[in-house]
This record gives structure tokens, C-alpha cells and sequence, in this order.
């Protein structure tokens, strides 16, 4: 049996994942961190088997005091990493450090620590470039966005990745980054589902791009195979549905308004400022024209995953046009 630590245990996914593990009889102890009081974090019945925490790890000094001291008590052998800044509109030093120094202060000490065997990261589809010359099916030797000019949303998000690759079959401790697919849930962080959420959406004229999209319960699972697994490596995770932006929008009862590109910008911008939605045009202006897709190959040869559970539309069953 083996203690997990699990850092953004307060978030949808984290909060999934900390229930799911704390119910498996292969896990001695659960070791939640959270930015939550522990009044407010993970209203659920737990009996010993779990302990929570209220931790900012965008200190380094606070990360080892938590890595040498309850994680190293609790004998964790496992890390999973889900903590990140999940407002896209936010922007900054502190927004940095949440999203890349918090892990690579992980890394850092992981390589050092007595029990800690394995990092298991969650990384984002939104990592790889889109751009009409490339594939729609992604696999992970796809391109990274690697743009000086993308928003620090996706900057961050491709120096985490990075980061994390670059430590692989360096340090002690076995490294494993999952480039998951947007999980089409509040609280997630999905652009996708800013966009959906509202009852008008806009997108380019002429464009009506491929979309794959997950869910909680999915990803959840993606994580639970990493945390048992062994070895070490990249792997897309997608998710259940494969549609047309169009056809998500109908589904999700989100009227469609096909827009010039540059006006489909300035509304978006004047929405924000109005209604503070955190759907950005700007970060999504490429998949919004061209689309992609994860190919889940190696996941599934690898991890055993593959998507089962598709998203519970509002108005229709799920689409899967092709194989994940």
C-alpha cells in the first residue's frame, strides 16, 4: 500500500480524485492540499484516511516544509501535481509562480526526498500549436506552442510541461506529464465551457473546427492509472466526445453566430468587461479556426486508459465521429 499526495485537491477534478483514492484499498492515506481552509475543503465523510491541508505552494520554503514534513511522515511515495491557476485573464508574476515555480519546486525537492517514487503532472491540450499546416489528431510528438507572443496562459502552461519533461530519467523519482483534454465542467478551468456557457456564442465565418472534450470522471481516471503505473513519459488524455464546435454549441443549447474574425475579438473584449466571462478569443483564436484533437494511442497502450464516460449534453447524446 502507498500514501498519495495530492496538490489542488480543492478543484473539481482534485476533489473527484482525492473520494476516488481515499476509496481504494491500495492507498494507505491521502495527503490533500489545498489553498481552502480546512472548514471549507472536501465536505465528505473520510474516516482516518485522509488529511488535509491548507498550503500556498508558490512559496519554495512552504513546499519543502510540506514535502519534509507531512509528506515525509505520512511516507507519501506518489505526488500528484493538478494545482494551477485556472483564470485565464489573470496574468503576472504570482500567476507564475502558481503555475511553474510550485512545480519545479516539487521536482526540485522529489529528486531529493527519501519516499517520493513518482510525479504525476497534469499538463493541457492547449500546450500544442494549432495552425492549418499541422494535423487536427494530435499525437505527442506534435509541435508545442512555443510563441513569444501566446498569453501567459499558455506560456505557462508549455514552461510547466517543459519543465517537467526536461527532469525526465534525471532525478530519482519517476516523472509522468498528462496532456488532458479540456473537461467540459464548471470550476475547471475549460475555456470550451466559458464559451458554451453562454446563451450567445460567436465564431469565425467560414470556420467550424473539430473539438474533443472530457469529463471530470474521465480525467480522474487518466490520473488514477498514472498513480498506479510505473515508468515514466508524456501522454495525451482525450476525451469520450469528438464533434464539430457547431455541433457542441447545438448540443449544449448555445446559439451559434458566425462572425468576421476581428469583430469576433472586440465582442468578446466588450463581453468581458460587461458580463467578467473568462472566455478569451485571443487564447483561442487558432483552435477556434483549425481545431484539434488528442490521440489517446499510447495512453491506452501504456496507462490502460481510455475514455468511457461521455459528456451529458443538455439537448442530445453523445458524438464520436472517430476513435480516441
Amino acid at each position: 500500500m502507498t500514501s498519495v499526495l495530492v496538490t489542488g485537491a480543492t478543484t473539481p477534478i482534485g476533489e473527484r480524485l482525492v473520494r476516488s483514492l481515499v476509496a481504494d484499498t491500495r492507498i494507505r492515506h491521502v495527503l490533500a492540499v489545498g489553498r481552502e481552509p480546512e472548514t471549507q475543503a472536501l465536505p465528505f465523510s473520510h474516516g482516518k484516511r485522509l488529511t488535509y491541508l491548507s498550503v500556498d505552494l508558490t512559496r519554495s520554503r512552504t513546499v519543502r516544509e510540506l514535502l519534509f514534513g507531512p509528506a515525509r511522515d505520512l511516507g507519501c511515495k506518489v505526488v500528484v501535481h493538478l494545482a494551477q491557476h485556472r483564470n485565464a485573464m489573470d496574468s503576472g508574476s504570482k500567476v507564475h509562480r502558481a503555475n511553474v515555480e510550485a512545480l519545479r519546486s516539487i521536482l526540485d525537492l522529489a529528486d531529493r526526498h527519501p519516499d517520493i517514487r513518482r510525479v504525476v503532472v497534469r499538463s493541457f491540450a492547449v500546450v500544442y500549436r494549432v495552425a492549418m499546416h499541422l494535423p487536427v489528431l494530435v499525437t505527442e510528438q506534435h509541435p508545442l506552442n512555443l510563441a513569444p507572443t501566446a498569453p501567459q496562459y499558455v506560456r505557462d502552461r508549455v514552461e510547466a510541461d517543459l519543465t517537467a519533461c526536461a527532469r525526465m530519467g534525471l532525478t530519482n523519482a519517476e516523472i509522468v506529464v498528462l496532456r488532458c483534454a479540456e473537461a467540459l465542467s464548471p470550476g475547471t478551468g475549460s475555456q470550451l465551457f466559458d464559451f458554451l456557457d453562454a446563451g450567445l456564442a460567436m465564431r469565425p465565418a467560414g470556420f467550424d473546427p473539430m473539438v474533443n472534450v472530457a469529463t471530470v470522471a474521465d480525467i480522474v481516471s487518466a490520473f488514477e492509472a498514472a498513480t498506479h503505473g510505473s515508468g515514466e513519459g508524456v501522454f495525451n488524455i482525450p476525451g469520450y466526445d469528438t464533434l464539430p464546435l457547431s455541433a457542441a454549441a447545438r448540443k449544449w443549447g448555445t446559439a451559434m453566430v458566425p462572425s468576421p474574425g476581428p469583430a469576433v475579438s472586440f465582442l468578446y473584449k466588450v463581453r468581458h468587461m460587461v458580463t467578467g466571462s473568462q472566455f478569451s478569443y485571443g487564447l483561442n483564436r487558432h483552435s477556434m479556426h483549425f481545431g484539434l484533437v488528442l490521440d489517446g494511442t499510447r495512453a491506452q497502450e501504456v496507462l490502460g486508459y481510455r475514455p468511457k464516460h461521455p459528456v451529458d449534453w443538455p439537448l442530445g447524446g453523445p458524438v464520436k465521429l472517430f476513435p480516441t
